[in-house]
């Protein structure tokens, strides 16, 4: 095989341009089902399958503290926002027509 600093891409064909993706497309899976294998039989080894290596999680969920709703809808009490996020698009509706972010705003014992 052609090392790659003796390839020189700009004057070959679409027919041998085409090839080489070929070989190179052929070669990657082929290697990719070797790495699969190895690392599969690493598994074995250890005693796990590959079931059990799909439930392992990455690393556990950062938990984020709750949010409390800093703004409410008055035309339905039940939609609110906390102000993180996009904008809801009943805020954004009464935004454009003319009201103000804090006409909306929630009165709370929190703050």
């Amino acid at each position: 095989m052609e090392r790659s600093e003796d390839v020189d891409l700009e004057s070959m064909s679409v027919d041998q341009l085409w090839s080489l993706h070929e070989t190179i497309a052929s070669e990657l899976a082929r290697k990719i089902r070797a790495e699969k294998e190895r690392l599969e039989q690493l598994l074995r080894e250890l005693g796990l399958s590959e079931a059990d290596a799909s439930k392992m999680p990455a690393k556990p969920r950062r938990r984020y503290p709750k949010v409390h709703p800093k703004y409410r809808n008055p035309e339905r009490p039940t939609e609110t926002w906390a102000g993180r996020g996009k904008q809801p698009r009943w805020l954004k509706a009464q935004l454009r027509s003319g009201k103000k972010l804090d006409d909306f705003k929630i009165e709370t014992a929190w703050h």
